[in-house]
This record gives structure tokens, C-alpha cells and sequence, in this order.
């Protein structure tokens, strides 16, 4: 296939004003969203809902791509922040052609980008990105709107609702929170608000922080990315535990009782083994992870008698696999979790919930759960990159790839990649002693940043 100029693994990101992430190309995408699904509809008028978190520059970009739908005739419902999930789910509550999240997820405030979401809440195929590229970037031209043609926009304030009735839905029936105090961190971004009101509405105490956003604080020193000021509370509270999102709610990272981080690949394990004493997967099924995932995991996971299968990164790819083999739990290391029972994409809110019914289940705390989980050591380095080529086709990169992988033999793997949002090569080692993978890490990073820059 053709190489996207746009779109990466999660969307079109970069730094806000600045190309791609422009007012241009923003009302550009518009018009070529509204067109493409305009013909998939054989020219009813479609509708798009528009989503954002609370960067400053999602005021621009909002602006600019609800325009693009309103010169090609579309209708745009402006929703205000909210989470990525609850976009997705919005779109076919809604019964809306497509949906449109403006975030950068965990990225710094400077940052932004442009998520798409098909009328079933589904990131959209490789192929539709490149062909919304090609009529973005002008190489095909679109037909020109007019007079009573033009569309209109309009901002629903109150549709935060629909989606915390949803995700709340997601809690068992038999399951209250009630007695339990949570601290909820979240992040400045997109969740500030619903966040704790969910948790509130399900008889939790809720201490809420990271709640202030001012559009350029969102994911700074708190959320899933920065744990520790949420961990400090859970201690200074007394809390059960603590939740961490991040900018635009789809990813979660925990606190335990012991006022210890909890990230993805544990948080998986706990839900795959309550799936399966609750009776919802059956000996075999499968859990979907990714490249990055633990071999800790992987083995918990066929300990008790489930598949485990490596998707490519990114929860698109994860949902894919899900839908072909009929898996209903999958995720990320980073907290992307989904339950495709509930969502399209990974929804942090949700997980936590999901993590808050096996405790109640099992009638133990999170540290016992995750107790059960033996994690190798894992370390990453994220290298600052000029170019991006194919790691096969730099010498030394691949001389470095081959010795360290027969250094580690079979105790080990190593993975190299680069970020499909940012300028990063992404080097992870894991293996059984750490001491000798952070060392083997870090010389590797070097010759990729030496061969890089």
C-alpha cells in the first residue's frame, strides 16, 4: 500500500499550528471526511460529531474542521471535551455517519491531532485514510457546495450524559462502590468532568484531581503518565485506590492500596482472570496484547488456560484481531484496554470499573490480584529521531539489533520501533536480569540515536 502522508498509527498528530496540524489542513480533512461519507450515505446529508480534549489549540482545530464540514454540506454536533470513547460511542447512540476527536492523547498541550471514527465508533481502515489524504492534500478534487447546500453546527452540551449512563452500564448489576474511596485523576483533559461523576454515580467517595484544566496543563505532572501525585494522595486519603487517566480518557494506569502504580499489562491479567471465573471466556479463548506486551502476561495468561495472541501496536490493530477471533478482552501496556463487549476502543473509565468489580468479586485488594502476575523486567528508551527509515537498511542499526538479540538468546527479546504519533524510536528490552538488559538498552538506543540524527 501506498505510504500515508497524514495519518500515523492513531490518527494525523503533530505540534498544534504548525503542518500538519494546521486550520487548513483541519478544514481540508473536514470536507474530505463529510464528502467520503456523504457518498457511502449516496448524498444524504451526514452527520458529524465533533469531539475534543482541552488543549488550547482545540479551539482552532475544532473550529476549522466543523467549517470543512459545513462547506461540503455536512451537519457537525460540537460535544465540547470529551473522552475518545465517548466519541466513539456518541457516533452510534447518535446514529451520526462518522465521528471526530481532537486530541493528542497523552502528548504535551503544544501538541494535537485529528482522530476519525466510522458510523460504528471503528478507527478507520488504512486504505480510507489514504484515500481521505488524497482529497485533504488536493490530488483529487471535491465538488464545490452552495446556496442551500451548505450545512450547519451545532453544539450539544448535555450529550456527556449519554455517555456516562453507558459506561456505567458496564459495572455489574449486582455491584456497588459504595464504601469505597477513590482518588480519580483526570489529567486536565477530556475526562475532567465525567470522570468523577462516574464514579460518584455508582456510590464511590471520589478526591478529584487533575480537574482544572486551562488549556495548557492537560497530561502535565499528573494522569496515567505522572502516577506518583495521584499515589501520594491515595497515601495522604487513605483511599482504596487510586484511578489515573490520561489526556483524552482511553487509557488508565492504577494505584494500588499500598499507594503502588499499576499499569496495563497487570491490570489485564486481573480482568482476563475475573472474565474467566465469572464465566464470560471459556478455557481457550483468547486475549489479544501487542508486540509490547510482557511475556510475564503472556504466560499468566496461558497459565489459566487462555490464548494469548500480538497484535501490532495500536488499539485499532487490537480490535481488529478481537473481531476476527471473537476475543472479547485485549489492551496495552500503556492502559488501552478494551472491552469489546462495550466499547470500540480502549476507554480508561470503563477498565477502571471492570478492575473495581473483580476486587469486590474476589473480595481481595488489587495488591493480592496482581500479586498473581510475574512481570520480566522491561526497559524502554525513547530516542529523539530526524528520519525514519526502515531499521533493516541502516548498517549499524542492524548490526547493533542482531548482537543484542544473540546476546539475550532465547532469556529475552528485543523490540524496535518507531512512534506512530511522535518523532521517537522506541527501543524495548526485556529479559530475565535486569541489570543486564538496561545495559544492553541503552547501548543500543545510542547507535540508533547516532545513526538517526
Amino acid at each position: 500500500m501506498t505510504k500515508r502522508k497524514l495519518f500515523g498509527t492513531d490518527g494525523v498528530r503533530g505540534k498544534a499550528n504548525l503542518y500538519p496540524i494546521t486550520g487548513e489542513i483541519a478544514m481540508a480533512l473536514g470536507r474530505a471526511v463529510t464528502h467520503y461519507f456523504q457518498k457511502l450515505q449516496r448524498g444524504r446529508t451526514p452527520l458529524i460529531i465533533i469531539g475534543k480534549d482541552t488543549r488550547l489549540s482545540c479551539y482552532m482545530i475544532e473550529q476549522a474542521f466543523a467549517s470543512g464540514v459545513c462547506s461540503q454540506g455536512g451537519r457537525a454536533i460540537l460535544t465540547g471535551p470529551l473522552p475518545t470513547p465517548g466519541v466513539a460511542f456518541v457516533v452510534q447512540s447518535m446514529r451520526a455517519d462518522a465521528g471526530v476527536m481532537i486530541s493528542a492523547s497523552h502528548n504535551p498541550f503544544h501538541d494535537n491531532g485529528i482522530k476519525i471514527f466510522d458510523n460504528e465508533g471503528n478507527k478507520l481502515p488504512d486504505a480510507v485514510e489514504l484515500e481521505l489524504e488524497k482529497m485533504t492534500l488536493g490530488e483529487v478534487s471535491l465538488p464545490l457546495k452552495s446556496d442551500g447546500e451548505l450545512g450547519r453546527t451545532k453544539r450539544i452540551d448535555e450529550i456527556h450524559g449519554r455517555y456516562i449512563v453507558h459506561v456505567k452500564s458496564a459495572l455489574g448489576s449486582d455491584c456497588s462502590l459504595a464504601g469505597l474511596r477513590l482518588i480519580v485523576d483526570g489529567a486536565n483533559g477530556a475526562a475532567y468532568r465525567v470522570a468523577p461523576m462516574v464514579f460518584e454515580e455508582l456510590g464511590a467517595e471520589v478526591v478529584s484531581m487533575g480537574d482544572n484544566p486551562n488549556g495548557k496543563n492537560i497530561n502535565l505532572m499528573c494522569g496515567s503518565l505522572f502516577p506518583k501525585n495521584c499515589a501520594d494522595m491515595v497515601s495522604t486519603y487513605r483511599a482504596d485506590l487510586g484511578i489515573c487517566l490520561d489526556g483524552d480518557g482511553d487509557r488508565l494506569t492504577m494505584i494500588n492500596e499500598r499507594s503502588q502504580v499499576v499499569h496495563g499489562d497487570r491490570l489485564i491479567g486481573v480482568c482476563a482472570k475475573f472474565l474467566l471465573d465469572k464465566g464470560e471466556l471459556g478455557p481457550g479463548d483468547e486475549v489479544v496484547g501487542t508486540t509490547m506486551s510482557n511475556l510475564g502476561l503472556e504466560k499468566f495468561i496461558e497459565g489459566i488456560g487462555l490464548k494469548f495472541h500480538r497484535a501490532d501496536v495500536g488499539d485499532r490493530y487490537i480490535l481488529e484481531r478481537m473481531k476476527k477471533s471473537g476475543a472479547i478482552l485485549g489492551g496495552e501496556p500503556s492502559g488501552h484496554i478494551i472491552f469489546r463487549q462495550f466499547s470500540t476502543t480502549g476507554d480508561g473509565i470503563l477498565a477502571a470499573l471492570k478492575i473495581l468489580e473483580a476486587v469486590k468479586f474476589y473480595q481481595r485488594p488489587l495488591c493480592d490480584l496482581i500479586g498473581e502476575i510475574t512481570l520480566f523486567p522491561q526497559v524502554m528508551e525513547n530516542v529523539r529521531v530526524a528520519t525514519k527509515p526502515e531499521f533493516d537498511q541502516v548498517e549499524a542499526i542492524s548490526k547493533a539489533l542482531k548482537k543484542t538479540e544473540k546476546e539475550l538468546g532465547d532469556s529475552g527479546r528485543v523490540i524496535l520501533r518507531y512512534s506512530g504519533t511522535e518523532a521517537l524510536a522506541r527501543v524495548m528490552i526485556e529479559g530475565e536480569s535486569e541489570k543486564e538488559i538496561l545495559a544492553l538498552c541503552k547501548e543500543l538506543a545510542e547507535v540508533v540515536k547516532k545513526a538517526l540524527n
